[in-house]
C-alpha cells in the first residue's frame, strides 16, 4: 500500500533556525506558544531515499555490534524515510507562520511533514533501558549538544 504525505512547511537555516509553515497551515500554530519543545517529523530530502533501504547495516556506531538491524539505528535511510526530532522552541510567530528553534538535525529546505507539541505525560518514559553499546550516550537531550557524537559514529 502506497501513501502520500504533504509538506506543511520547511526548515530555514540562516542567522536563525526556523520552520516556515506553508501559508495554508500557518493558522495551525494557534495555541502553540508556551510549549518549550516540539516533535518535528520531517523528510530527509538530501539522503538517497530512492535507494532500497538496507535492513541490516554494518557497525554504524563505535561500540555497536558488527551489524545492526535498521530499526536499531537512527539512520535516515529506512523503508519509509521519515525522521523525527525533538526541538527546543525559541519563538512562535503565528502572523508570519514561523517557529524559531534553537537547533534541529535537519538541513536547510528540509520538508516538514508534521509538528506535535512535546508533552511529558505521553512523551517521556521514566524507566528506560538501553543496550550496552549505547549506554554511554547522554541521558538527556540537553546534554547531547556537548557530547562528542563524532567519536561515536563510524560513517
Amino acid at each position: 500500500m502506497e501513501k502520500m504525505f504533504r509538506e506543511i512547511g520547511y526548515v530555514v537555516e540562516g542567522k536563525d533556525v526556523l520552520i516556515q509553515m506553508l501559508p495554508e497551515y500557518a493558522q495551525g500554530l494557534t495555541g502553540l506558544k508556551g510549549f518549550s519543545h516540539l516533535m518535528v517529523l520531517w523528510y530527509p530530502h538530501k539522503a538517497n531515499t530512492g535507494e532500497e533501504a538496507p535492513i541490516l547495516v554494518e557497525k554504524p556506531y563505535r561500540l555497536a555490534p558488527e551489524a545492526l538491524g535498521i530499526f536499531a539505528t537512527r539512520s535516515p535511510l529506512r523503508p519509509n524515510s521519515i525522521c523525527v526530532s525533538i526541538a527546543t522552541v525559541a519563538s512562535v510567530d503565528e502572523s508570519q507562520g514561523t517557529i524559531g528553534l534553537w537547533w534541529i538535525d535537519a538541513e536547510d529546505g528540509t520538508p516538514v511533514l508534521d509538528i506535535k507539541p512535546y508533552h511529558p505525560s505521553s512523551d517521556r518514559v521514566r524507566d528506560v533501558t538501553l543496550p550496552a553499546w549505547c549506554a554511554s550516550w547522554p541521558g538527556y537531550y540537553e546534554e547531547s549538544g556537548d557530547f562528542a557524537w563524532d567519536k561515536e559514529f563510524l560513517f
